[in-house]
């Protein structure tokens, strides 16, 4: 006798508040014309419902061709995207100011002050490239007619920030836009391949726009910068430090978080890149990773001495 199909079960709302019940799937519209769908168990029995996802296990509904709002977000998305944008922010912090080894080679209030100041300045550097890259995702998912939200992951956010505080690196797995929908190989690349690109854009419009206002700021005087990451001298804030670490962060974390994204395994948009066009998928990563080599491993250029020359244009 066959197996019964997943899709037959019937459920209500959001697809990622796990319950342990029987999995259901179903879909309304809501006012603005957006597609919501919500599952109250699963097929795949206790997974976590974005590992599930991530595998494609799943049920999916074919959606109708979205006519609401693109730029639409949700009150359950907003308090997703602030959790992780918050916990992502700490994790940078952590990293920033050298985790628990630190705290054990200096006094607490030093520590402390470090981190507080390192944190806005990380939010600056890092919370664009990595909110506007899953909204990237978001917007062309929702283009081609899908649901689309951003959930956060509760246990990749602790075990990034646990990582940064007690090892001083980050590895962080925040969370991932689901989208619930019935799409071709064509577009579900389209959607992949829309974050690392958002990225590359915003490292592109980064450096006029930084370079301008480190030049317009004055941030380069030598006489008031001082090492990357020391905000605080004699009691006085070397605000020109922030601004310039701030610019370079910018360039260099749009760029790694690009070349990460593209890699193609598991969950990652490169795999689903490769598998819907490989020549697209050469392409974008190449690009990506022409541009870190040649700043991280031969040194030929760095986001420092970019800016550094666009500033003492001005």
């Amino acid at each position: 006798m066959g197996r019964r199909d997943p899709r037959a079960d019937i459920i209500d709302d959001d697809p990622f508040k796990q319950k342990p019940r029987i999995a259901r799937v179903h879909s309304r519209r809501g006012d603005d014309g957006t597609i919501h769908f919500e599952m109250n168990g699963s097929s795949t029995g206790s997974i976590n419902p974005l590992l599930a996802q991530f595998m494609g296990l799943q049920p999916n509904k074919p959606a109708n061709l979205h006519t609401g709002g693109i730029w639409h977000f949700s009150d359950e998305e907003k308090k997703h995207l602030r959790l992780a944008t918050a916990a992502f922010t700490l994790a940078l912090g952590f990293m920033w100011v050298g985790g628990i080894r630190t705290l054990l080679a200096t006094s607490l209030s030093q520590w402390m002050i470090q981190l507080l100041l390192a944190m806005p300045v990380m939010l600056l550097a890092v919370g664009p490239a990595f909110l506007f890259h899953e909204i990237g995702h978001k917007i062309i998912a929702k283009k081609n007619g899908c649901w689309a939200e951003f959930r956060a992951d509760p246990s990749g956010l602790r075990f990034g920030i646990f990582l940064a505080f007690f090892l001083g690196f980050l590895f962080m797995a925040p969370g991932a836009v689901m989208v619930a929908g019935v799409v071709t190989r064509r577009q579900n690349g389209h959607i992949a391949v829309a974050g690392p690109l958002v990225n590359l854009g915003l490292f592109l419009i980064g450096i006029p726009i930084w370079g301008l206002l480190l030049g317009l700021s004055g941030a380069f005087d030598t006489s008031l910068t001082t090492s990357t990451g020391e905000y605080l001298v004699g009691g006085s804030l070397v605000w020109q430090q922030m601004l310039i670490d701030a610019g370079v962060f910018w360039l260099g974390a749009n760029l790694v978080l690009g070349l990460f994204n593209m890699l193609p395994f598991g969950p990652l948009d490169g795999a689903k890149v490769k598998d819907w066009n490989e020549n697209a998928f050469y392409a974008v990563i190449s690009l990506f990773a022409l541009l870190v080599l040649t700043w991280v491993y031969f040194g030929y250029w760095s986001p420092t001495g970019v800016l550094s020359f666009i500033a003492n244009l001005i």
